[in-house]
């Protein structure tokens, strides 16, 4: 075998062509054929597939709110925290009221000596009792939470002395005093406001702080369209230290709520004197009825 037919035969040129498509007789061939449409793109999954919506944006029901930040109060001097609805709500803070010294031995004093007992109020219809330990001075009983704290005339001598600095420091006179013990970070007094008809039309309270630090907290009361959410009311803060003296006067009972919430980092016991003027209910008054319902 030549060279020649040796190197076709390699290279497969012996092997027959494949026949060419026939054309029908009077068509021409067009160069360019139309190339089939590529199929639609699918998801995973069988079956027919639905055809992505475009976005499109919707103005929401309600508009977006902002949760206004929380106020904290620490510099001594007074405070407007309100001028509404029900008129000018102020708070004076004083830290510091007391020389640490005086406020060291009264703070002894007052845990070893107070008669402190806890309280059972109720609440929709069941008893429950407070979180911290309280006992009761004045002329007059005093109730709330539909509970009743009996008069008690035997003012301790280091009570007396407290109450005569802090009318002169705030120009008003007290008849009464509640006293309330936090044993710990676990004590507290939940959201509500010094509102019992007993205390008049926009009563001062006075706050004397002994012991350990505790956060004292407010909120505004929201207005009637919001209906009771709190979402969005404005919040304030004050840390009350050792021989702090607090105020809260003016509209602050009736347009705002205050609370001791509990605290889980390690905290000592604290004592909160909470000096106030009860006045005798009217006849047919229910006792310890309040401008608000409120809970403690």
């Amino acid at each position: 075998m030549s060279d020649k037919r040796q190197r076709a035969r390699v290279q497969g040129s012996w092997a027959k062509p494949l026949p060419k498509p026939s054309v029908p007789t009077g068509v021409v061939q067009n160069s360019q054929q139309p190339k089939p449409a590529p199929p639609a793109a699918t998801s995973w999954g069988c079956g027919p597939q639905k055809t992505p919506k475009t976005f499109e944006f919707h103005q929401p029901a309600k508009p977006v709110r902002d949760v206004p930040p929380e106020r904290v109060i620490e510099q001594a001097g007074d405070h407007e925290i309100s001028l509404g609805p029900s008129g000018v709500s102020r708070l004076r803070l004083l830290p510091g009221f007391l020389p640490p010294e005086d406020a060291d031995w009264m703070f002894s004093r007052l845990l070893a000596e107070l008669p402190w007992s806890q309280k059972t109020n109720l609440r929709q219809g069941e008893a429950y009792e407070e979180p911290r330990l309280t006992c009761w001075y004045g002329e007059l009983p005093y109730t709330y939470s539909r509970s009743t704290m009996a008069a008690n005339t035997q003012w301790h001598p280091v009570l007396l002395s407290l109450r005569a600095a802090v009318q002169q420091a705030s120009g008003c006179s007290f008849n009464s005093l509640l006293c309330n013990l936090y044993r710990d970070g676990h004590d507290s007094i939940g959201w509500h406001s010094d509102d019992e008809a007993s205390l008049g039309l926009k009563p001062t309270i006075a706050s004397v702080s002994l012991g350990d630090t505790r956060v004292f907290s407010l909120r505004k009361q929201p207005p009637p369209e919001e209906n009771g959410d709190y979402t969005y009311v404005e919040r304030i803060r004050v840390p009350l230290s050792h021989g702090t003296l607090l105020l809260m006067d003016g509209a602050t009972q009736d347009d705002w709520q205050h609370q001791v919430a509990k605290e889980y980092h390690d905290r000592g016991p604290r004592i909160n004197l909470t000096f106030r003027t009860i006045h005798p209910e009217p006849e047919g008054h229910r006792p310890g009825s309040k401008l608000r319902s409120t809970t403690k």
